[in-house]
């Protein structure tokens, strides 16, 4: 009741700031709200292999817990407010705390600290079939999303417009000022290529976590107006989604997406379902100073595709997919090796064959190939789903990162517990083969084990 509260409260404050005042029934758009969120705990345990010279073999470990507190108003109107706030909490870790060998960066925050944080706190209006929401919030979008991956998610200030006066059709429009890096980012270094590419930032991710900032700010360390989107999604034939997207990221890149997702009846049996994706980014450069800043010579003119195909049977599914980025040059390679890499600073990771953690699908040159499998239990009584995959990816001498072909091959079992309802326990591995390899043919590689279990409310 006191959370319940205190969240009111900070949603009333903002209700105040935003120059918007209810009347008569403002309090009752308090009082039928309502409160929800997750508890959160999560262990993770990476014992890496590292052949390099003067490197040594690690074991670094953590365990966090934590989650979010959510309040939505009820509306009045259309008009709705909501807020969350977000923490994670480190527990049983090794000392010092900054010991990246020792313990793992990804739950927590700077200097693997504690911390907390109002990650949304918005104002959303319906009329009709339109819906606009304004303020910190959650975005899942193909190139700027939440990727929720650790503890806390990566969260957006942003001004989002929904409208579904079209058949079977999904338009949006949203601008995106600010980014919050999740704990997940912190994975990734300074100046880093493969930061840049892999759903972070470009200049520094290990250091930057919880704050809201410029989106230019983060993603290459230069200020810009923002990021523009728009998108339509079809889904008006059975079987079929198709959805299309245009981040303009002011002074920075522009960047199509497009994907298409068929699923049939097999023509021999009903039992049988196939089903078929395609997907492709486009990225052209529209300003160059911000590569520039990072060593780049501010050229993106890239292209990336990927395919999938597989069945489901029942509760057996199986796919195997296919992608390839445009390959640098040489030059291309000197100069930064961005002018054929799929950039994604800002959470977005769509890729059909990415891995648990092997992000390489968008460096220069990269072709990669991915199979996975998945089966749910439930005719068997328990509520359980398995899946095992294997991910390699062949890597073009000019990508820019590692000098050598790297693959991943991993499982999760997902289990929604009978004897506690909306408790989800979740164990996942992952076992990377030469993640990095140097000049000299050494390499990084790991087996990691994660444990999760969510308990939603």
């Amino acid at each position: 009741m006191k959370n319940k509260i205190l969240l009111s409260a900070i949603t009333l404050g903002l209700l105040s700031s935003t120059g918007v005042y209810a009347a008569e029934d403002l309090s009752s758009m308090f009082s039928e709200g309502k409160v929800s969120g997750q508890i959160r705990e999560f262990s993770i345990s990476r014992s890496v292999d590292d052949t390099r010279v003067d490197k040594d073999d690690y074991t670094r470990n953590a365990n966090a817990i934590g989650g979010y507190l959510k309040f939505e108003t009820a509306d009045y109107k259309g008009l709705s407010l909501g807020t969350a706030l977000y923490t994670t909490n480190g527990f049983g870790l090794d000392s010092p705390r900054d010991d990246y060998s020792e313990v793992d960066p990804t739950l927590l925050g700077k200097d693997n600290e504690s911390f907390s944080m109002l990650g949304e706190a918005y104002l959303q209006f319906k009329y009709d079939n339109t819906t606009f929401k304004a303020g910190r919030q959650k975005l899942n979008t193909p190139m700027a999303g939440a990727d929720d991956a650790r503890m806390i998610p990566n969260l957006f200030e942003a001004y989002v417009l929904t409208n579904t006066d079209l058949a079977d059709t999904t338009l949006l429009a949203a601008h995106v000022t600010k980014f919050a890096q999740g704990t997940f980012g912190r994975a990734y270094g300074v100046g880093s290529l493969l930061g840049a590419t892999s759903g972070y930032s470009a200049v520094d991710a290990s250091n930057q976590v919880g704050d809201f900032e410029n989106m230019g700010t983060y993603a290459l360390g230069e200020s810009t107006s923002g990021v523009s989107i728009l998108s339509a999604t079809y889904t008006g034939v059975k079987g079929l989604k198709v959805q299309l997207w245009d981040y303009y990221a002011h002074d920075i890149v522009n960047i199509i997406y497009g994907q298409v997702d068929y699923s049939w009846n097999c023509l021999l049996t009903d039992s049988v379902k196939p089903f078929a994706s395609a997907q492709f980014i486009k990225e052209d450069d529209i300003g160059d100073k911000q590569l520039k800043a990072i060593g780049g010579d501010g050229e993106i003119d890239s292209f990336y595709y990927g395919l999938k195909f597989g069945a489901k049977v029942e509760n057996f599914t199986a796919y195997v997919a296919y992608s390839e980025t445009g390959k640098n040059s040489a030059t291309d390679k000197v100069n930064g090796a961005y002018q054929n890499a799929i950039i994604s600073p800002w959470g977005g990771m769509p890729a059909f064959t990415q891995g648990m953690v092997t992000r390489h699908v968008f460096l220069a040159g990269t072709k990669a190939t991915k199979i996975a499998a998945s089966y749910n239990w439930k005719n068997f009584g328990p509520d359980l789903k398995t899946v095992l995959y294997y991910a390699d990816y062949n890597m073009d001498k000019n990508n820019g990162y590692t000098n050598g072909d790297t693959d991943e091959a991993g499982f999760d079992i997902i289990y929604n517990t009978s004897f506690v309802k909306n408790l989800q326990l979740r164990l996942r591995g992952n076992f990377s083969n030469d993640f990095y390899e140097d000049a000299a043919g050494d390499s990084v590689s790991w087996d990691e084990y994660r444990f999760i279990a969510n308990y939603s409310f």
